[in-house]
């Protein structure tokens, strides 16, 4: 099945509070289907507040991208994420996983009294999951999408979340095709690219401000798409038509001279 495009922005608080509720009105008017926050506590607001403010704002749908399961226990994540979903009246969508590399200084950084190996952050996600379904019960229905990497995370994604994303670095196109390709054989799950890197720019909170975009570029990296829209564009439709990604995700910086892509192709 192809799936139409959506296009989605991670617009954390980077500028006074005014500033970004005018690019948040400025993204909805130029075609999104989403607005994303991070998940890094005291560098900005929490998710939520941020969500909703954005929620009542504009009729754009708007999740996490993404919760990381060890920051909160599972039924706080969950009683928040069913929260939303009310709140907005079915536009929230709740990307969760395991957590950023570096999480674990950042839990022993917090006060964290014990840091969870990789294998129970993966099962808190799984509990955070499951107890939103109890939250939202039989006519409520908060998608869920998902950030993975190894295989367990892989396998649990093609069970419960309906959006999947691989975290992904300097993969070249083969092997995220390969992954694609065995991930679709398990699952109809809509499939998203997080694309942090336009030409030589880096999107704050998407990636690391020192990530070598040259390289990237050179491995034929998806995580990258050149700058020019025309050409991004043509790049953006090669990756659904042999992979089967539909989903993109830009950082904000880049929304408005993405806008035009997002005119062209959305919903197609």
């Amino acid at each position: 099945m192809t799936r139409a495009f959506r296009f989605g922005v991670v617009a954390p608080l980077r500028s006074d509070v005014a500033t970004w509720r005018d690019r948040v009105r400025r993204i909805a008017d130029s075609g999104y289907s989403t607005l994303l926050v991070p998940d890094f506590p005291q560098l900005q607001p929490a998710p939520g507040p941020m969500l909703a403010t954005a929620a009542a704002l504009t009729d754009l749908r708007v999740g996490t991208w993404v919760y990381a399961s060890p920051l909160r226990p599972a039924w706080l994540a969950a009683w928040e994420a069913h929260s939303l979903s009310l709140l907005t009246e079915g536009r929230f969508e709740m990307g969760i996983g395991t957590g950023r590399p570096g999480i674990e200084d950042e839990l022993r950084d917090k006060g964290m009294p014990a840091v969870p190996p990789p294998s129970e952050r993966l099962a808190q996600v799984r509990e955070t999951i499951e107890r939103l379904r109890d939250l939202d019960g039989p006519d409520r229905h908060t998608p869920v999408a998902m950030a993975v990497i190894g295989p367990k995370a892989r396998a649990l994604a093609a069970e419960v979340a309906d959006t999947v994303t691989f975290v992904l670095g300097d993969q070249p196109r083969g092997e995220v095709a390969r992954l694609a390709g065995e991930f679709r054989t398990r699952s109809d799950a809509e499939l998203a690219l997080a694309v942090p890197v336009i030409g030589k720019a880096v999107a704050p909170h998407m990636a690391r401000p020192d990530t070598d975009t040259a390289a990237l570029h050179v491995a034929d990296a998806m995580t990258v798409l050149p700058d020019d829209p025309v050409a991004a564009a043509e790049e953006i439709q090669r990756r659904r038509e042999e992979m089967g990604f539909s989903y993109f995700i830009f950082g904000a910086d880049f929304a408005d001279r993405f806008a035009p892509i997002v005119a062209e192709l959305a919903g197609r």
